[in-house]
């Protein structure tokens, strides 16, 4: 399984969030099903936005990227997205790229000009199978087009030197890799010519992937290069697209800091992969409430279903009713990673939970506590430690203390900012009204 990962030149946004989440839910699924899977995402850290945010620095443009890289790493682990084995960073593949761009211009589908080394797209006629376009209809260009060029829709493979830019030798002098090959070079070095699932933002699909198809078709003669590919939805902010110029960027770390990680992992799991989600503040507070209450019901069962057995079996009934919203969430999982279908059976059993409350038998606790922490491992969630430990249990009551008296003298502003707070460090907060 390759995705698509982020170009680092910047923070990560909540767009880039919902992406690797999606395919941090598909990953543990088919673990879930059985299947052994070998999860690569990339890290593009050579590119013209890393460059030119190098020399507006004035850092060295790897070293920019690579703390950009380790701030995208941090993100991931606190978002909760462990299903990754490799992160490839496109720099650590250079000598494979160049091997790549020699055999293709070996085959005579590269082709050196001034600019560097292009890909001629007439010697791959199956070029646009994937977005479904022939050859007359591609016309557009990542970069403006170069005269020299055979065809106006052939795409760089090796970039030409510039004053000023980072650059490796080659056997066309010295340059850099284009955006396309770094993939095909991580994928064949991992994979081979054919994998299963390939994964990345619908604005990707051309030039990127088809990019990629025709090289790595074109160089191998195998086919297909991936037999799924699985293409995310964009995230918008009121209809707009993410753009600090329009001061609606919303980095992953200040989400996670005012609504906590799994109100975010609710949030994208209630739109399909494939579908865009327009985020909005009411979205995210909703999202935030499901997460509290399903750590709510979370703690419920944990501590009756550790209760010394009482000797009663199984509700019946309830067993019947968990066992189909369990069959509801893997039968939706299995059409497509539905999540929405499959949040719907999740919140169902969280509502036989909340229904029967401090009344279920321990053995019906038992296995509401099970299928609960069972689908809760596929999307994601629940998987912060709620009940504090050993000193921290002191810090925790002497905070509800105060936020008690904070009440009590009217002053629920702060009263709520400490109770925002406790929530988001995984602890459950419930006020009684007065």
């Amino acid at each position: 399984m390759f995705v698509c990962g982020p170009t680092v030149y910047d923070v990560s946004h909540i767009g880039h969030g919902k992406s690797y989440v999606a395919y941090d839910i598909i990953a543990r699924y088919l673990r879930k099903k059985g299947y052994s899977v070998f999860f690569v995402l990339n890290i593009t850290d050579i590119d013209d936005k890393i460059i030119n945010r190098a020399k507006e620095s004035g850092e060295d443009p790897l070293k920019l990227s690579e703390g950009y890289a380790q701030a995208f790493y941090k993100d991931m682990k606190d978002l909760h997205v462990n299903s990754i084995n490799v992160y490839a960073k496109a720099s650590d593949y250079i000598p494979e790229i160049i091997d790549q761009v020699k055999e293709l211009v070996g085959k005579g589908i590269g082709y050196k000009i001034a600019g560097g080394v292009y890909f001629d797209i007439s010697k791959f006629p199956e070029y646009g199978k994937l977005s479904r376009q022939n050859l007359e209809q591609l016309t557009v260009h990542r970069v403006d087009p170069d005269p020299e060029k055979r065809n106006p829709g052939d795409f760089v493979l090796w970039k030409a030197h510039k004053p000023g830019e980072i650059a490796w030798d080659s056997p066309w002098g010295k340059g850099r890799p284009g955006w396309h090959i770094e993939d095909t070079a991580i994928t064949l070095t991992h994979f081979g010519p054919t994998y299963d699932l390939h994964g990345g933002g619908t604005e990707l699909i051309f030039p990127h992937h088809e990019a990629e198809i025709a090289q790595a078709e074109g160089l191998t003669g195998k086919k297909p290069l991936a037999k799924y590919w699985a293409h995310t939805g964009l995230l918008s902010i009121k209809g707009q697209e993410m753009h600090k110029s329009l001061g609606n960027f919303v980095p992953i770390q200040d989400a996670i800091q005012k609504s906590g990680v799994e109100a975010l992992r609710v949030l994208y799991a209630s739109t399909h992969y494939r579908s865009p989600l327009d985020y909005t503040e009411e979205t995210l507070v909703q999202s935030a409430s499901l997460a509290r209450r399903f750590r709510r019901v979370h703690d419920l069962l944990q501590q009756l279903a550790g209760i010394k057995s009482d000797g009663t079996s199984v509700d019946p009934n309830l067993k019947r009713q968990v066992d189909e919203a369990r069959i509801e969430f893997f039968v939706a999982m299995d059409d497509d990673f539905n999540t929405p279908r499959a949040l719907a059976a999740y919140i169902r059993i969280v509502g036989i939970a909340e229904e029967r409350g401090r009344s279920l038998s321990v053995a019906s606790a038992s296995v509401l506590f099970g299928t609960l922490k069972e689908l809760s491992s596929i999307l994601g969630l629940l998987e912060t430690e709620s009940v504090p430990k050993d000193g921290v249990e002191q810090l925790v009551s002497l905070l509800s203390s105060l936020r008690s008296e904070l009440r009590a003298k009217r002053e629920y502003a702060l009263s709520d900012r400490i109770r925002e707070q406790m929530q988001k460090a995984g602890v459950t907060v419930e006020d009684e009204a007065k």
